[in-house]
């Protein structure tokens, strides 16, 4: 009997030993950062640096060489349609210079006819687009029509409204721009005694003198030549537009590009104020170019086009801002972020915490954003993921979730 018993003692001593050993020996859980499998929304979206710029700006230039007076402008003034931007006195002009001006006028006129033509097929198209929207509204009132084809009708209201907008524009500057090519065949005569100290004004005793206007309301933008001096004929001196009618322009990789749509919504950050504000892409440009990246090398680029939703605040003439173009949207998307995922041969794999454990686990990944990855299979909702798994994290080793 007492040997029995001693037998047992040294069984659970050595048993005890054991299992002490054990533990100091075991190797020690791992720790890792792990998340949820959450359904939520998910977007998708394209992200660059951008700029603002006005939707329509004016190069006002010599239309002969002359003497320019002084402009007194000053860059930001508000001028208006007919306001008087220089004034200049054209040199005599030769038998071959006058050939150039009467060439320049049948030009000037031509463009003022295709600008007209142009203007009536913008006004046409804006009055389609207003009908097809009214048909969308009731359509949509009826339950009969998607919320997004409601809502492709109004963009192609604004965007025809916007066409028509500038086809006016360029109506105003055609008429300007033919004005401007007839006064040229003017010929310049003597100035009267005096009349030099009459630089900044073209007064009646003066033969010769043009004044270039503005041909729409907004502000000087840019002055190219302020000081009296003799221009050659095309030299630019004022630019003008309208800072108020500003869009957002991003240049996007090309290989970004092809995923953008016009219509496509527009999140602009970093804009210097609190809020982002909404915009919309209304133009892919159809033409790349190429552009030297910071490190030097040559990236062929796109320029997409986009108009504010929200009212662009103090935004102003060529300010910097971030773009996020979103090419993709889901709601009830189940998703993780995307440093739990990793290649593993052809497919995408994670590892799942299991009873403590990593569990290697093949999943199904469709779109992806910066952060965050869309999971088709091969996961539930509420299972942890273990992010960024190094090379410690193997199937069934032990860790120790740092956060829920």
């Amino acid at each position: 009997m007492k040997r029995a018993r001693g037998t047992l003692v040294a069984v659970l001593v050595v048993g005890l030993m054991g299992f002490f050993l054990f533990r100091i020996l075991r190797p020690s859980p791992v720790p890792v950062d792990v998340a949820r499998v959450e359904r939520g929304t998910l977007q998708v979206t394209v992200d660059e640096e951008g700029k603002t710029r006005v939707r329509e700006r004016f190069v006002i230039a010599a239309p002969v060489a002359g003497r320019l007076d002084r402009i007194t402008l000053d860059e930001g003034d508000p001028v208006k349609p007919g306001t008087v931007l220089a004034h200049l006195h054209p040199a005599p002009l030769d038998p071959r210079s006058r050939a150039e001006a009467n060439a320049r006028l049948e030009a000037a006129e031509a463009a003022r006819l295709e600008a007209a033509a142009t203007a009536q097929k913008a006004r046409a198209a804006l009055g389609q687009a207003a009908r097809n929207e009214e048909r969308a509204r009731r359509l949509a009132e009826a339950g009969t029509l998607s919320k997004q084809a409601r809502e492709d009708a109004e963009l192609e209201r604004t965007t025809r409204a916007r066409e028509l907008e500038a086809a006016l524009f360029a109506v105003r500057a055609a008429d300007f721009q033919t004005q401007a090519a007839r006064a040229t065949l003017m010929e310049a005569g003597e100035e009267p005694e005096g009349a030099g100290a009459l630089v900044n004004a073209c007064g009646e005793n003066i033969r010769g003198c043009l004044e270039l206007r503005s041909p729409v309301s907004g502000r000087v933008l840019r002055l190219f030549e302020e000081s009296q001096r003799v221009v050659p004929a095309g030299a630019p001196l004022v630019e003008v537009g309208d800072p108020a009618a500003i869009e957002i322009l991003v240049d996007l990789l090309s290989t970004d590009a092809v995923k953008v749509r016009p219509g496509q919504p527009v999140i602009v950050e970093r804009w210097g104020g609190e809020e982002a504000l909404r915009a919309r892409v209304r133009r892919i440009e159809p033409a790349g170019f190429t552009k030297l990246s910071a490190l030097g090398v040559e990236e062929q680029r796109v320029n997409v086009v986009a108009d504010f939703v929200d009212p662009p605040g103090s935004l102003g003439d060529g300010y910097r801002l971030e773009a996020r173009i979103v090419v993709w949207e889901g709601t009830d998307v189940l998703m993780i972020p995307s440093s739990a995922i990793f290649r593993r041969g052809d497919g995408w794999s994670v590892f799942v915490v299991e009873s403590g454990r990593a569990r290697r686990r093949e999943v199904a990944v469709g779109h992806l954003a910066a952060r965050v990855a869309e999971v088709r299979s091969g996961l539930t909702p509420g299972e942890k993921v273990i992010l960024h798994p190094g090379d410690r994290i193997e199937e069934r080793v032990r860790v120790r979730p740092l956060t829920p």
